[in-house]
């Protein structure tokens, strides 16, 4: 089992003039509804984005020439679309900066697991490299730049609990977000999200919009109310063990579980950490196999 320390954001810390370290946090979805499809095949949502102190780590270096990345920790898969390399090319091409720069990875958050650990990964690249350049992109710039790789990107610049619409890029911040602490359980398998979108029965959402900010504005907050994912059943579906990870988070006290994002990390919510880490342990021993992290929300 993992846990974490909480932190208000993610750290970003200067090695020397030349070097800069910062953490990429890890993100829930405790609300994921599709409210339609566009045109170009992206779908629209509303979803309620939560970061949390489960974090990568990324080491950049300021090269004479070119862009070097590297990979410890978790081994990504052949082949797979390399977001790091492609942020610092979307940034050396924005700024035409004619220097390079050397990333090295750290890799915790499991991969294709629902985390947002690729998107968060993208977003920690731009910061970094944007601070240690002297901030010649603006926050509208890096924005930008986010959102052309990939829809949920934006908002891990953003990092605070937010409703995120359209296709992930437009984001309303919570204020006065509640400290809840989360038991994750993450399965050893990846699930493609392209896959999960594009076997979501749309007619099923169609029951308005919901009024999420509001939920966090009432005197008494029911997470098991809140909590809903259009993709839970499809995954679910294919990987019927899932139902019983989610099962154990609520035996173990979990105010209300659900899977994050396309899957297959499934969470339980926790109104503290005493009760968060006793859940924690009792998963180690029951899901032996598979990742469990135990962390604080980010605020």
């Amino acid at each position: 089992m993992t846990s974490t320390p909480a932190r208000e954001q993610s750290s970003v810390a200067h090695i020397n003039q030349s070097t800069i370290e910062i953490e990429a946090p890890a993100k829930l979805n405790l609300f994921l509804r599709i409210t339609g499809k566009r045109a170009n095949g992206y779908h629209e949502i509303e979803s309620l984005f939560v970061p949390v102190a489960l974090y990568d780590n990324l080491k950049i270096s300021i090269l004479e020439e070119g862009i070097e990345t590297s990979c410890s920790g978790r081994k990504l898969p052949e082949g797979q679309n390399d977001l790091v390399n492609r942020a610092a090319l979307s940034f050396f091409e924005e700024t035409r900066i004619s220097k390079g720069a050397k990333i090295s990875l750290i890799k915790r958050i499991p991969i294709s697991s629902g985390l947002g650990g690729g998107s968060s990964d993208a977003a920690a690249t731009l910061r970094g490299l944007n601070i240690l350049w002297g901030n010649p992109l603006s926050k509208r710039d890096l924005e930008r730049l986010a959102l052309s790789l990939g829809a949920d990107v934006p908002f891990f610049l953003l990092q605070r609990p937010a409703v995120a619409r359209g296709i992930g890029e437009i984001l309303e911040p919570i204020k006065n977000f509640p400290d809840l602490w989360y038991a994750i359980v993450s399965p050893n398998l990846m699930v493609s999200t392209a896959w999960a979108y594009k076997r979501a029965r749309l007619e099923l959402t169609a029951d308005g919009k919901r009024d999420i900010i509001n939920v966090f504005n009432s005197a008494i907050l029911n997470i098991q109310e809140l909590l809903f994912n259009d993709l839970e059943s499809v995954t679910l579906s294919k990987y019927p063990f899932l139902c019983s990870i989610k099962a154990s988070l609520k035996v173990l006290g979990a105010l209300g579980a659900l899977m994050t994002g396309s899957g297959p990390s499934i969470f339980g919510v926790f109104d503290s950490e005493k009760r968060a880490h006793e859940a924690g342990k009792a998963l180690v021993c029951q899901w032996r196999k598979h990742d469990v992290f135990v962390v604080r929300g980010l605020s």
